[in-house]
């Protein structure tokens, strides 16, 4: 079977500490012939580190190549070169957030459906062997009365600090301005209806924009995890931003009347990352707990409480 050629769109943190090593692994599946960033020192760093034959700063050139797919993980929002590289026939991985409105996701699926090509979300968690354990015991379960998920999250810089990742201040702030606008865009048709009520210098303004992006960009693996764990909940019930915009707790209800209490946090100083699925039953309890997303070779765990048919517990 001939490998997938595929080219990479962004080459921050995430393209060189997993995306690539993971591709380069996989070498017999896969092929990188092409990468592409803003930055022509990323980009150029990147091809060297990983044996890439070429790279591009403009994404026109790679999806004029024949990659038979593309990797997004450059910065948000990705709906323009999404749309570009279903329009120029590749198959396409996403890193999340995918987009950040209803009317940007509506254009990629359009889009998709037209090119009649593969589209997917970097929604990895859900693909972890852990998670898939601790979804077939969930499944067995008779019921869930109480489920939880803890985020607690420090600050990124201190994930990446045990790599080697290549850094470059060679692109113009002017060569930002189009995602920034378009980032705005989407930010104003995703909750402009709730943002138009309040002053856009008021404290109210700037939290609720705070925790729209901690929402898409980092608790949104508690959220899809969730729905794949237990399916979409019938109700918010309540929901918190607080300390400054930089934690959220959401209630959510299910149609069982169970509830699920969901919060994320930023706790930047202290290095001990913690991220939980907790769903509790009567007689069984599942938690599944992930480490960062940045780590490498460090396992997800999966503890399991329960009582067996001799009326014993076990953990």
């Amino acid at each position: 079977m001939s490998r997938v050629r595929i080219g990479v769109i962004g080459c921050g943190a995430i393209a060189q500490v997993h995306h690539l090593p993971n591709l380069t692994a996989l070498h017999r599946e896969f092929e990188v012939p092409i990468v592409c960033d803003l930055s022509q020192g990323a980009a150029q760093a990147v091809a060297k580190r990983f044996h890439v034959p070429q790279f591009v700063t403009d994404y026109n050139e790679l999806l004029a190549t024949d990659v038979d797919a593309v990797l997004l993980c450059h910065g948000d929002p990705k709906t323009e070169v999404a749309l570009a590289a279903f329009e120029a026939g590749k198959h396409v991985f996403i890193e999340k957030p995918v987009c950040f409105s209803l009317q940007e996701m509506d254009a990629m699926l359009t889009a998709q459906r037209e090119a009649r090509t593969v589209a997917q979300a970097g929604y990895m968690k859900v693909h972890d062997p852990a998670f898939q354990f601790a979804k077939r015991e969930v499944d067995t379960m008779e019921s869930y009365r109480f489920v939880q998920i803890n985020h607690l999250h420090p600050n990124n810089s201190l994930h990446l600090s045990q790599f080697d990742v290549e850094r470059f201040n060679d692109v113009s702030p002017d060569a930002f301005k189009p995602a920034g606008e378009a980032r705005e865009k989407a930010h104003a048709e995703a909750i402009g209806d709730i943002l138009s009520q309040v002053s856009l210098e008021s404290d109210t303004y700037n939290k609720a924009a705070r925790v729209f992006y901690l929402l898409a960009g980092s608790m949104i693996h508690d959220i899809y995890s969730l729905r794949v764990m237990l399916g979409s909940p019938s109700e918010v019930i309540s929901a918190e931003v607080w300390s400054d915009g930089r934690g959220v707790s959401i209630v959510f209800g299910y149609p069982n009347g169970a509830r699920c209490i969901a919060t994320w946090v930023d706790l930047p100083d202290l290095w001990d990352f913690k991220e939980t699925l907790e769903i509790y039953g009567d007689n069984k309890r599942v938690i599944v707990s992930y480490p960062t997303g940045f780590s490498r070779g460090i396992l997800s765990e999966v503890t399991i409480h329960g009582i067996d048919a001799d009326g014993t517990t076990y953990s």
